[in-house]
């Protein structure tokens, strides 16, 4: 178990942190304002399943392994960062929907979870932020470092649940009330599609720090 104090500011600093938005808040943000509540939560679901990744791998040093190097680390981020491009022009591509045409079906649920699970999964950052955080809140005297960095991890995504479930039910909740607006459908697809490019961007010019 790490230290109950360090514990108490590790669960203040993440909240702090997880306050101020980042590239997965905005990818949760875009999900709900285009297709809902429930794609956003479900997008919640399918970026906390790519953390649980990124926690384990940072337990068993492999995030150190990929910062190390830096053939591993442009891999990463060009994947990333082109899965990023890729759905923003998929999005901005969509053809808009004639207002007396019956409603089309909505993008598949799985697919959401999918694409939010593979957008932190491939999120280069998403690493090197447990590398250099988790290990400021360890005290080695307590015993094993890699179950401390595991509750500490698992502690902060049960706080990005929460809070990012917050936002995706914000968000969904003012895309349905615009939903009929066909000036709020064109412009909820430009939001989305320009999210999801600035993501990739983004991702594609994060430097090795």
């Amino acid at each position: 178990m790490p230290d109950l104090t360090l514990w108490g500011l590790f669960i203040v600093a993440s909240a702090v942190l997880l306050l101020t938005p980042g590239p997965a808040v905005l990818y949760i943000i875009a999900r709900s304002v285009e297709q809902g509540r429930a794609a956003g939560l479900v997008s919640v679901l399918g970026i906390h399943l790519g953390t649980i990744v990124h926690i384990t791998a940072a337990a068993v040093g492999l995030s150190a392994l990929v910062m190390s190097s830096a053939l591993a680390f442009s891999v990463v981020k060009y994947l990333g960062a082109a899965y990023l491009i890729w759905i923003g022009i998929r999005t901005f591509m969509a053809k808009d929907l004639d207002p007396e045409a019956p409603a089309l079906p909505a993008e598949p649920l799985r697919r959401i979870f999918r694409d939010g699970f593979v957008v932190n999964l491939f999120n280069p950052k998403t690493a090197i932020f447990f590398l250099a955080f988790l290990p400021q809140f360890v005290d080695p005297s307590r015993g094993n470092v890699h179950w401390q960095i595991l509750i500490l991890g698992f502690t902060f995504m049960g706080l990005g649940m929460i809070s990012d479930g917050i936002f995706a039910l914000i968000a969904g909740a003012a895309g349905e009330f615009f939903r009929g607006d066909r000036r709020f459908q064109r412009l909820k697809r430009w939001f989305a599609s320009s999210s999801f490019v600035g993501l990739g961007i983004t991702a594609a010019l994060a430097t090795h720090k």
